[in-house]
């Protein structure tokens, strides 16, 4: 049996758009709603999902972009979750999210344990990850705000390190649990390696905390984000099932990261490693890296067809057959009204192509032929 300030409120970070995995993730339906590591689920479901422990977590909250709300709410319902879910009113990066959820949180409980988590993560152990956050959470209580390190599996330039330091104190039965020395910006590769080879984590963007304590350190170190969030939810009203946060003040709130506001300032950062297995879904070569590949190395979903290619990943999202012949380590990627072909070492260069497009003008950049709205779903000619 859990009581109830042993109980972890969780945050799902539901923003982004998601470009570099175009054509198939965009504007108007980006990657966390798109089934990609799981058929038939989507990265934001699997990661409301992986909170259904009543033992461990409380009810949870989605702090997600107003254009999104309906299909938060819809794969919420069909994944058989309830959960609290607050609407920005433009993008302000995490940390003016993160104080909302923590206000949020402390209103009913001052001491709230809350963690914070990206939606669009896919976690191959969904029970160590809970595992983890159980551990985690005596760091937490003992007024640290922990994160989760992930164990990397290669020297990748594409994240941010964490150097642990002392042992945690007040931190008994978070097991390997270390004060953070610092946090490293993203790396080259050679910097990356030798990051490895000194014990770093990977920084996966996982955060669990006092209600109090977050506040005391946006209060220090980011008074102007604080100042914005309280007057966001003094300001914010019901429509429907959903909090909309108070605009004028929310759009106050400097754009900044929960990184560069608090935990790159704060003496209380502490790291605890974890080891499952873990990936962002950050491009599409990320997602060739998790994903089940047959004899030839290829990673193939819906209606595709090889002949004499290896080590390759061939997505079609509709009724498109998508054919490819003799060609190696390569990304294609079909839908109704686009074609990706890429390297799969290029792959991570998409984002410029994406944005290469609005500057042409071109709808496909930003919108899906099909889009979805609160009445049904229409399509764009």
């Amino acid at each position: 049996m859990s009581y109830a300030g042993d109980l972890i409120h969780p945050v799902i970070l539901c923003g982004g758009s998601g470009t570099r995995l175009w054509p198939a993730s965009r504007e108007s339906f980006p990657k966390q709603f798109i089934p990609l590591a799981e058929p038939g689920r989507s990265s934001f479901q699997a990661t409301a999902a992986r909170l259904s422990d009543p033992a461990t977590f409380a009810r949870p909250a989605v702090i997600t972009a107003n254009d999104a709300r309906f299909l938060v709410a819809e794969q919420l319902t069909q994944g058989g979750v309830e959960a609290d879910i607050l609407l920005e009113p433009c993008r302000r990066d995490s940390a003016p999210a993160v104080a909302v959820a923590t206000l949020h949180a402390a209103a009913r409980d001052p001491q709230a344990l809350v963690l914070i988590l990206p939606a669009d993560h896919a976690i191959g152990d969904a029970a160590a990850f809970g595992e983890a956050a159980r551990a985690a959470r005596a760091g937490a209580r003992a007024g640290h705000i922990m994160t989760l390190g992930i164990a990397p599996t290669s020297p990748s330039t594409a994240y941010g390190y964490i150097q642990p330091g002392s042992p945690l104190p007040g931190a008994a039965g978070a097991t390997g649990a270390r004060a953070v020395a610092r946090f490293l910006e993203k790396p080259d590769a050679a910097r990356a390696a030798g990051l490895i080879a000194e014990g770093a984590l990977w920084n996966g963007g996982y955060f669990l905390f006092r209600a109090d304590v977050m506040l005391d350190e946006l209060e220090a170190h980011a008074p102007a984000v604080l100042d914005a969030a309280r007057a966001a939810l003094a300001g914010a009203v019901r429509d429907l099932d959903f909090v909309r946060l108070g605009a004028e003040a929310f759009g106050q709130a400097p754009q900044i990261s929960i990184d560069y506001a608090v935990m790159e300032r704060t003496e209380r950062a502490g790291v605890l490693p974890v080891g499952f297995p873990w990936s962002d879904i950050g491009t599409w070569g990320a997602l060739w890296d998790i994903a089940a590949r047959d004899g030839d190395g290829n990673a193939l979903r819906g209606r595709v067809a090889l002949q004499g290619t290896r080590n390759s990943l061939v997505h079609s999202t509709g009724e498109i057959l998508t054919t490819v012949v003799g060609l190696d380590d390569v990304v294609v990627v079909t839908t109704d009204d686009a074609v990706l072909v890429a390297s799969r070492e290029a792959a991570g260069e998409v984002k410029g192509l994406v944005e290469g497009l609005r500057r042409r003008g071109e709808p496909e950049a930003d919108a899906h032929r099909l889009m979805y709205r609160p009445w049904g779903s229409y399509q764009r000619i």
